[in-house]
C-alpha cells in the first residue's frame, strides 16, 4: 500500500478538481451523477492526504519545482468546491473548510510570488501559473452557497486582473521560449481555464451584471478553448505524464462558463438559444476527457509493475 501511495503525484489534485467541477456541470442532468463525481473526488482527496501524511518530504521536494508548486493550487480549489458537496450534511463545518481553503490558496499566492515570481525566469514560466493566481476565483463560484458575495466579488476581480497580466506573461514565454519539455507540454491546455473560471465567478457573485461584458468574456474564452482543445487532441498521443491532469478542469469549467452564460442571458430576458448546442458539445468533451484522464491516473498509481 505504501508503494502505491508513494506514486500519487501532486497533479492528481487537478483531477480531483476536475471531478468536483464535473459533478456541478452534470447536476442539471442528475443529482446522483453529481454525488458520484463528488465521491470519486473525495477518494482522490484521501489518496492525496495519505501521500501528504506518509511522504511529506517528497511533497516538500516537489514544491521546489515551479510546475508542481503551481499545480498544488488545485488542492485548495478542489477543497472549496468539495465543501459545497458536504454542506447539506455538516452545515457550518463546510463553511470553515471553505474559508480554510481560501486562506490556504492566499498563502500559496504569497509564497509562490516570493519564491518564483520575484526571481522570474521566463523559460520556467508555464500555463500552470494561472492556477496560483486566477484559481482563487473558485471562491467567487462557490460564494453564494455561503452567502458571501463580498468575498466572491473580490475573488472574481482579483482573478480577472491576474488573468490579463498572466496572459501576457505566459504567452510571451510560449512564443519566445518554444522549447517545452515533453512531460510539461499538456500544461498548455490550462489556457482554457482562467477566463472561463472568471465567467463562472462573475455570474455567481457579481451584481449587477453587464450582458455585453459577459458575452465579450465568453467569446474570448471560446477562442482560447478551441486553441486548448486542438492542443489536447495532439498531446493525447503522448505517453502518460501527470500533466495529463490539464485535460480535466479547463474543459469542465469552459462548459460550465458557457452553460452559466446561457442561463444568465435567459434570466436577463435576452436568451441565446444557439448556446445550448455549444453547451452540449462542451459537456460531452469534458466528460470524455475527465473519465479518460481518471482511468489513466488510476492505471499509473495502482499498476503493480
Amino acid at each position: 500500500m505504501r508503494d502505491t501511495i508513494k506514486k500519487v503525484p501532486i497533479p492528481l489534485c487537478g483531477v480531483m478538481l476536475g471531478l468536483a467541477a464535473l459533478g456541478n456541470l452534470l447536476q442539471s442532468y442528475s443529482e446522483g451523477i453529481r454525488y458520484l463525481c463528488g465521491i470519486v473526488a473525495a477518494f482522490l482527496l484521501v489518496l492525496i492526504l495519505l501521500k501528504l501524511i506518509l511522504f511529506p518530504q517528497m511533497i516538500k521536494e516537489d514544491l521546489k519545482n515551479p510546475i508542481m508548486a503551481s499545480v498544488a493550487g488545485t488542492f485548495s480549489m478542489a477543497l472549496m468546491l468539495l465543501s459545497t458537496y458536504v454542506k447539506p450534511f455538516i452545515g457550518q463545518a463546510a463553511f470553515i473548510i471553505w474559508i480554510a481553503a481560501i486562506i490556504l490558496h492566499i498563502i500559496l499566492i504569497v509564497w509562490f510570488t516570493v519564491k518564483f515570481i520575484a526571481k522570474l525566469q521566463l523559460p520556467k514560466v508555464f500555463a500552470s501559473y494561472y492556477i496560483v493566481y486566477v484559481g482563487i476565483a473558485v471562491a467567487a463560484v462557490t460564494a453564494p452557497a455561503y452567502e458571501q458575495l463580498g468575498i466572491g466579488s473580490a475573488a472574481f476581480w482579483f482573478g480577472l486582473i491576474t488573468f490579463v497580466l498572466l496572459f501576457i506573461l505566459v504567452t510571451i514565454r510560449y512564443t519566445k521560449c518554444k522549447e517545452v519539455p515533453e512531460p510539461a507540454q499538456p500544461l498548455i491546455c490550462i489556457y482554457a481555464a482562467p477566463l472561463s473560471l472568471c465567467i463562472a465567478g462573475y455570474v455567481q457573485s457579481v451584481t449587477p451584471k453587464s450582458r455585453t461584458f459577459l458575452l465579450t468574456m465568453l467569446v474570448i474564452a471560446t477562442v482560447i478553448y478551441l486553441f486548448a482543445l486542438v492542443k489536447a487532441i495532439g498531446y493525447l498521443k503522448l505517453k502518460f505524464y501527470p500533466s495529463y491532469a490539464a485535460f480535466t478542469f479547463p474543459f469542465v469549467i469552459s462548459a460550465i462558463a458557457t452553460k452559466q452564460t446561457m442561463a444568465c442571458c435567459a434570466n436577463m430576458g435576452q436568451p441565446i438559444p444557439a448556446l445550448k448546442y455549444l453547451v452540449l458539445i462542451e459537456t460531452i468533451i469534458a466528460v470524455v476527457l475527465v473519465v479518460y484522464t481518471f482511468i489513466r491516473f488510476m492505471g499509473f498509481i495502482f499498476d503493480k509493475k
